[in-house]
């Protein structure tokens, strides 16, 4: 079964700067777009940034200039590299993928665990 897993995050304070990274794990067959979403308390989960299998890559008007998403499609994995970091950038950060396990099988939602991400002001 494919799994996603997330590590980095933490406290930072405002201007400062943070690294998530994300990596498949388990069976895979394959993965196709892949991304990073958000969700503050009290807010909905919203979309941050975007990378395809060719890489790809959009995002948010809010993180333009300021964060980049790359993706290693040899290690199926994602990176979130977050600069100037503000206040309002604070939320729980989630990983996503859509992929197979097997070729058998047909393409899925797949999420990481989550991680928490505090910017101090």
């Amino acid at each position: 079964q494919l799994q996603l897993v997330q590590s980095g995050g933490g406290l930072v304070e405002a201007g400062g700067s943070l690294r998530l990274s994300c990596g498949a794990s388990g069976t895979i067959f394959s993965i196709n777009d892949m991304a990073w979403y958000r969700q503050a308390p009290g807010k909905q989960r919203e979309l941050v940034a975007t990378v395809t299998r060719g890489d790809s890559k959009n995002y948010a008007d809010s993180v333009k200039g300021r964060f980049t998403i790359s993706r290693d499609n040899a290690k199926n994995t994602i990176h979130l590299q977050m600069n100037s970091l503000k206040p309002e950038d604070s939320a729980v950060y989630y990983c996503y993928g859509r992929g197979r396990s097997t070729w058998r099988d047909h393409f899925q939602d797949y999420w990481g665990q989550g991680t928490q991400v505090t910017v101090s002001s």
